[in-house]
């Protein structure tokens, strides 16, 4: 494989609702899309997952736009690759950057399997012909609000419901949903709001039954959560503080954690999603795929990353309808009435897509060949 052509896009597409979490409220994306093509004419495609400001972590689309134009496709332009796995490796030298990364290193994972003519989560070792998939819910105004929407997904079929907290939305929010829905599967994500002087507070949240407590102390700790969990009985999940495989181990042998969630973007694309994974499977530690309001392509990625066989617990990838008006993709991706999501047996991502509609959503593109 050897990269030819590379064109960077932003597109900014307008959320059906806004999203609020411990750390901000988004109601519009600025997307940077990125396609490859090599010496024949394939092609493939990415999704820089950063958002719009440095709050979930230090990249931001604009961020992203630089690295990536100025560092980072330089460095696998016009290379003899013989394997996608291999840009991770090129790209390396680049200290931290990850979602700018996964974006380059993701689109040429995806070319290889068009060029190979088989589907991307073929090439990957997956194993799933459907994925389970759970739904993540911002912050409502009002508990009758947060209730409502609990309900309607439900009602579509999600296998899990994921709330956002903070400090001061948690306790009692948390028990009258409970309340409503004693069934439901239920885990909440703290995208590390808190510390640990709130431990008395978390503590409270053991008598609802959750599946876990996702990131609730600081982005980049662990000794700290390592405390919380041995006070805790809910499993801690770790989302923020896991970058790399040596951090998951480093986590899991402290005692962090009992689940992990992966994220292509964080990450920084298939290669380290795939070292964790096959750590923690080995381990039998569950994990699952999160996600970051992609548009349709980064949302096909993840697709493809959650047929891994260590993807035991329903992730973030929902429905394009949730988040959007018109996805980029066709067809766009939908849930089945049992909460699963068919995986696509097409070339490469296995969706087709939306030129015309990316044509119409873009506000800057820079070609470099």
């Amino acid at each position: 494989m050897r990269i030819e052509h590379v064109e960077l896009r932003e597109i900014q597409m307008s959320l059906i609702a806004p999203f609020e979490t411990s750390f901000g409220r988004t109601e519009r994306r600025r997307i940077v899309l990125l396609r490859v093509r090599d010496g024949d004419g394939v092609e493939g495609w990415g999704e820089c997952t950063a958002g719009e400001t440095p709050f979930y972590n230090h990249e931001t689309t604009d961020t992203a736009w630089l690295i990536l134009t100025e560092f980072a496709i330089p460095l696998i332009l016009h290379q003899e690759l013989t394997h996608p796995s291999e840009v991770a490796e090129r790209l390396a030298p680049i200290r931290g950057h990850r979602m700018a990364k996964a974006a380059l290193e993701t689109a040429c994972w995806d070319l290889q399997a068009r060029r190979e003519g088989r589907p991307l989560w073929q090439l990957l070792g997956g194993e799933r012909e459907e994925i389970p998939c759970g739904v993540s819910i911002g912050i409502q105004p009002t508990v009758d609000e947060l209730l409502e929407t609990i309900e309607r997904e439900v009602a579509a079929g999600y296998q899990r419901i994921k709330l956002k907290i903070k400090p001061g939305l948690d306790v009692e929010r948390i028990a009258r949903v409970r309340e409503h829905f004693p069934t439901v599967r239920l885990m909440v994500d703290a995208n590390a709001a808190y510390t640990l002087q709130d431990a008395p507070v978390l503590e409270q949240l053991d008598a609802f039954d959750l599946m876990m407590i996702e990131q609730p102390l600081a982005f980049d700790d662990l000794v700290d959560h390592a405390t919380l969990q041995r006070r805790l009985q809910t499993p801690i999940c770790l989302d923020e503080s896991i970058l790399t495989v040596r951090h998951a181990r480093q986590a899991l042998e402290i005692g962090a954690c009992r689940i992990i969630n992966i994220k292509l973007g964080r990450v920084g694309g298939y290669a380290e999603a795939k070292r964790i994974h096959d750590y923690c499977a080995e381990r039998r530690v569950s994990v699952w795929c999160g996600g970051m309001l992609e548009s349709g392509i980064g949302r096909a990625h993840n697709v493809a990353l959650s047929t891994l066989r260590g993807f035991t617990l329903p992730g973030d990838v929902s429905a394009s309808k949730r988040y959007w008006e018109q996805d980029i993709i066709d067809p766009a991706i939908e849930v089945t009435p049992r909460g699963t999501i068919p995986v696509p047996t097409g070339p490469g991502l296995g969706y087709e897509i939306d030129h015309e509609r990316i044509e119409a959503l873009t506000v800057r593109r820079k070609v470099l060949s």
